[in-house]
């Protein structure tokens, strides 16, 4: 029995002298400017240098020439390097989504937020493709009717920026409205319509809410980033012009 007192007393004793698990009662932080007091060691560059000359080599590759400045500001409700943009990618995807399903791409749309830099007058290397397109963003092929194809007008005309239209788009805002013609026909009403764009604007990116309901999608496996390189190695003078395929009649 005395034992057993012992033995309980001890148990008594272990329990009452268990702490409690630990748990964050605070959390602090503390901004650490990057400056040039902070120097940089050796043996981490040497580390990282064959990486680094390998990606620099890369990103400087040339792969085409303009002879004029690229940018999306140089018009009203398009610009150079829209138009280049929405025909390269039209150009690129056409032949894979035909290939597959035996139908054409009607035209190409993206956004005109999607233009991250511009590209200066002269050579164009890898980096200025990245420059363009650092997203991961991919060519889908989406099905509109009609009615999708109305609001996406509608869209267009109240934002009124130079979003990247193909040249098969032929937009052009009236004082009574707005005439329209897709690969130089008005737009039909019992047709449906395979528009090439982004998975980010697919899923209704920039508001475009018109994509989300189409009905059906394509996803060509092709990154934007990817098409836009490719377009530039095959073609060795970049010649893009504004041609009024979305304007205000004047």
């Amino acid at each position: 029995m005395k034992k057993f007192i012992i033995y309980i007393f001890i148990i008594y004793i272990a329990a009452s002298c268990k702490s409690d698990p630990p748990f964050i009662t605070k959390i602090e932080g503390k901004q650490l400017p990057i400056t040039e007091a902070i120097k940089p060691k050796k043996e981490i560059e040497d580390f990282i240098k064959p990486y680094k000359e390998s990606v620099d080599k890369e990103m400087n590759n040339v792969l085409s020439y303009t002879p004029i400045n690229l940018v999306r500001t140089d018009g009203e409700l398009e610009s150079s390097l829209g138009n280049l943009m929405a025909d390269l990618c039209y150009l690129k995807g056409n032949p894979i989504f035909n290939s597959r399903t035996g139908k054409n791409i009607d035209f190409a749309m993206f956004n005109y937020g999607g233009i991250r830099a511009g590209i200066t007058q002269g050579n164009i290397t890898t980096q200025n493709a990245f420059n363009l397109m650092p997203f991961e963003n991919s060519l889908v092929v989406l099905e509109l009717t009609s009615k999708n194809i109305e609001e996406l007008i509608n869209y267009l005309i109240t934002e009124n920026k130079a979003h990247p239209l193909s040249k098969q788009f032929n937009l052009v805002i009236t004082k009574k409205g707005y005439t329209l013609k897709i690969n130089n026909k008005p737009l039909d009403k019992n047709k449906t319509y395979f528009v090439l764009t982004s998975d980010y604007l697919q899923n209704g990116g920039d508001n475009m809410n018109f994509f989300k309901n189409s009905v059906s999608s394509y996803n060509l496996d092709y990154k934007v980033r990817n098409v836009i390189i490719d377009y530039f190695k095959e073609n060795d003078t970049i010649k893009v012009s504004l041609d009024g395929r979305f304007m205000k009649e004047k």
